[in-house]
């Protein structure tokens, strides 16, 4: 896919997508043919788009910290 397809089946801005790039923080790109056209793969853009989702702690139950047992506080002692 190209940088505006892929974009759109992301659901996200072209301008954001560069971003990413240029950052190196989003989905894997590479360069294509003798202009060096931006390209991506669908299956590598589902897998990546997996992985942000199994990073954030609202949609797995494993990382939300309201699911962990509070700590005590350390009482400090008098001087």
């Amino acid at each position: 896919m190209n940088v505006q397809n892929a974009a759109k089946y992301m659901g996200i801005s072209v301008n954001t997508l560069y971003v990413w790039r240029h950052r190196r923080q989003g989905p894997p790109s590479f360069r294509m043919g003798p202009g060096g056209r931006v390209m991506y793969r669908r299956d590598l853009l589902d897998a990546w788009l997996s992985e942000q989702q199994q990073a954030d702690s609202r949609s797995n139950p494993a990382l939300n910290p309201l699911n962990k047992a509070p700590r005590q506080r350390e009482r400090r002692r008098a001087a």
